[in-house]
């Protein structure tokens, strides 16, 4: 019998699907126990790991999460994919009382009720960033917005990949809630996201949001406190989705043992 604890992967197939698999395979206390991605994938019945680039996990990519559930009892789900996808998948995991770790972002309103509802019966890890090092950015960019307040204009700027199709981010948008809560604004009402033409003087609870989409950039967050002869930046540049990945896995085996509860990677690192 093994101890290692069994992780299925949904979005198997993307960008950062696959960055999962690789790592899962490869840690020596997690195993591969499901793959799925969309039914139109070209992937579907390839072997997860050898399409992650890794050795072979003996784990069919299949769209159906359902059957993989009921082979994967005290398993964790691990999931990006799509806001539609991960809400399905939520519905699935209540069934089996699966435990998830949900990386997707551009959620509605719904459906980010509806996974709140359903943590009431299940423990979820939702977060935008897997980060260690952006959520202890989130930790600093609240102190300094707390002491800073509206002395300072404050901006976030978020660069990502030309494939990636929210905007702004999900962490872009984090950053900004964490700002409004620790400065008394209203989010989303006081973000401004386009400047163009005679826009006038800004006010003292604006808070612009601009974005970059180019490249490959894999993930790239400042926020600007702008003040009377300084500027104060706080930067996050991820060089490599594997820092995700790796956050992902944590939050995995945290979530693993935890009690029916919504909860972020400051509840993983001890932060809360």
């Amino acid at each position: 019998m093994t101890n290692k604890l069994g992780i299925l992967v949904a979005g198997a197939n993307g960008r950062m699907g696959k960055n999962i698999i690789r790592m899962v395979v490869e840690d020596p206390k997690t195993m591969l126990v499901g793959a799925t991605d969309h039914p139109e994938s070209s992937v579907q019945g390839a072997d997860a790991g050898l399409n992650a680039g890794t050795q072979v996990a003996s784990v069919t990519i299949s769209p159906d999460l359902e059957r993989s559930l009921q082979k994967a009892h005290g398993a964790v789900i691990i999931d990006f994919s799509s806001p539609e996808t991960t809400v399905k998948n939520v519905e699935r995991a209540k069934e089996f009382k699966t435990p998830l770790v949900i990386g997707t972002t551009g959620f509605s309103e719904e459906q980010r009720e509806f996974i709140l509802n359903a943590a009431e019966s299940l423990p979820i890890v939702l977060t935008p960033n897997m980060s260690v090092g952006m959520n202890l950015v989130f930790e600093m960019v609240e102190q300094a917005a707390r002491i800073l307040n509206d002395d300072y204009d404050i901006e976030v700027f978020e660069a990502h990949h030309r494939r990636k199709k929210d905007s702004p981010s999900g962490t872009a948008n984090k950053l900004a809630q964490i700002i409004c809560e620790a400065t008394g604004r209203d989010y989303p009402e006081d973000l401004c996201f386009e400047r163009n033409g005679i826009v006038g003087e800004r006010t003292k609870k604006e808070i612009g949001m601009q974005v970059l989409r180019g490249g490959d950039i894999v993930g790239e967050h400042t926020v600007f406190f702008c003040g009377e002869g300084e500027r104060i930046e706080i930067k996050h540049v991820a060089n490599r989705r594997t820092t995700f990945a790796a956050g992902a896995i944590r939050a995995a085996k945290w979530v693993a043992t935890q009690k029916p509860g919504l909860y972020t990677m400051k509840n993983v690192l001890g932060l809360a």
